[in-house]
């Protein structure tokens, strides 16, 4: 949507003259084909997008919104980190049992070769990109805090306006109609809510936040302004999530009273590590507006991109990064509400560091006619107990639904649902729920049509707040008790320590808007 000048010495905002001309319509129709062609949509009917924190994910979220006008490349160097395989590697130094007498814990967490950031081409996930050329909406602009990390992307679109500080861009830019945000766990709250403030459209990756108490926030403040918002879950609006839920409602595996998940993750450094020393901040990099909430700690290059995940004071951990994308199913086969009993355990972990693995289990209450239902996450690579009915040479997948008539699994953002053992003989039930297209386009188009997108902040700040409900329980494991949850008061009821874990303290200078 282009910027709009004055009519007749008068200064019009781009919407009030949007509106000016649509009333004129009658008198003024123009072919479209005259404009640009069949299928042609022209930039000032296109939303404008700015992406905020678009150096790895973030990135490949703007590719789903529109092909880059000049090829991405990743300038050479701008990165560093191998992934390594789940097994454990054990670190140059640190890396200790508390009060283990200097043993390395087995598998010591995860260290990543050359040290500190992501390898990332920008992954491109669950869209249109790579799939030839498109533009759903206008890249309009674009803001991160190290504008040589994000760099490839930002030479990708170099018409979009770029900025450091997404209260500036958003500050000056009025033009824009929604934020795309890609940065770390603990700055999606802040970000997202200056924006749905000034009535910008919001998509937050997963998780929706970093915190319970900022998960309900934003569900409210998403309530009260009335913008579109969408939290990036590709497998919800993913063909594989919807067959899951319409088999198990239709009773292909009758009551399902277990679900047993597991993940990789991490596949970065996580485990019972000190904090690294500091080093001196790069030039490029705005590190106060990178630690943005979070308490004041010093620069280190394994702390920032990517390597973010795996610190409890900026990510969420395994969890975090891959629950949203296998919990999802689930939650919306079994209508789950919140689990009233939770608990962990895991490998050896500090205050610094999640751990490297961890079991969890959630109780989940009765709902109407469906019974209770036992559901378990594992990560760090460990798997669930493999079914006897699983034929051999077939792969445990990521999620497994255990009911009283048969057993359904399927990997990631709900691919591919499969039987145990395999049922060729299965007529698959008729499609009832609605085929929206990919999160990147339903939510451009929600944008455009003044409606909800399909994984708005109402239907993600549940699926988000059972995520969390998992470090907490991680945080508590020493305790050696399970967790009791009372959910219409976010409360764990019998563990008030617990209770500190729900939110935190902001550095000075930054709040919920």
């Amino acid at each position: 949507m282009k910027h709009s000048k004055s009519i007749n010495a008068m200064n019009f905002s781009r919407r009030q003259f949007i509106g000016t001309m649509a009333s004129a319509a009658a008198f003024t129709i123009v072919p479209r084909h005259v404009l640009g062609g069949v299928g042609y949509t022209a930039p000032s009917d296109l939303p404008n997008i700015a992406g905020i924190g678009i150096g790895s994910q973030g990135g490949g979220d703007i590719q789903n919104i529109a092909t880059p006008d000049v090829p991405i490349q990743r300038r050479a160097g701008s990165s560093g980190m191998l992934m390594q395989p789940y097994g454990g590697i054990r670190p140059a130094r640190g890396g200790f049992f508390p009060g283990g007498g200097g043993t390395p814990p087995a598998g010591g967490g995860q260290r990543p070769a050359g040290g500190a950031v992501a390898n990332s081409n920008s992954p491109i996930q669950m869209g249109d990109a790579g799939q030839g050329t498109f533009k759903h909406a206008n890249i309009y602009a674009l803001c991160d805090v190290d504008h040589d990390y994000a760099g490839h992307i930002m030479a990708g679109y170099p018409k979009a306006k770029k900025y450091h500080d997404f209260r500036e861009m958003i500050d000056k830019e009025k033009e824009i109609d929604g934020v795309l945000i890609g940065t770390p766990d603990h700055c999606h709250a802040v970000i997202a809510s200056y924006a749905m403030n000034a009535g910008k459209a919001v998509f937050v990756e997963k998780p929706m936040a970093k915190t319970i108490y900022e998960v309900r926030y934003l569900r409210d403040l998403a309530k009260k302004t009335g913008v579109v918002t969408q939290m990036g879950n590709q497998g919800h609006n993913a063909e594989g999530s919807m067959q899951t839920v319409e088999w198990i409602r239709a009773g292909a595996i009758g009551n399902v009273r277990e679900v047993h998940m597991w993940s990789n993750r991490p596949m970065w450094k996580q485990g019972y590590f000190p904090r690294p020393d500091a080093q001196p901040i790069p030039d490029n990099l705005k590190y106060d507006l990178w630690l943005g909430p979070a308490k004041e700690a010093p620069y280190n290059a394994e702390c920032v991109h990517f390597a973010w995940r795996g610190l409890w004071d900026y990510g969420t951990g395994a969890m975090g990064d891959m629950g949203a994308h296998t919990f999802d199913a689930p939650i919306w086969a079994l209508d789950l509400g919140m689990p009233t009993k939770i608990q962990a355990t895991t490998t050896p972990f500090n205050d610094v560091y999640l751990p490297l693995s961890e079991f969890v289990e959630y109780e989940f209450p009765a709902r109407g006619n469906q019974p209770p239902v036992k559901v378990t996450w594992s990560d760090g690579g460990i798997k669930p107990a493999r079914p006897s009915a699983l034929e051999a040479d077939r792969a445990l997948r990521e999620c497994l639904y255990i009911g009283d008539k048969g057993m359904i699994m399927h990997g990631t953002h709900g691919a591919a649902p499969e039987f145990i053992p395999k049922n060729p003989d299965f007529k698959e039930p008729a499609k009832t729920l609605p085929r929206p297209k990919s999160i990147y386009v339903d939510w451009v188009e929600a944008i455009k049509e003044k409606r909800k997108a399909a994984n708005d902040f109402e239907v993600a700040a549940k699926l988000t707040e059972i995520m969390l409900l998992t470090n907490i329980a991680v945080a508590a494991q020493q305790l050696n008790i399970t967790l009791e949850y009372d959910a219409e008061k976010m409360k764990i009821t019998n563990c008030e320590e617990a209770n500190n874990y729900f939110h935190y303290e902001y550095r000075n200078g930054w709040k919920l808007y």
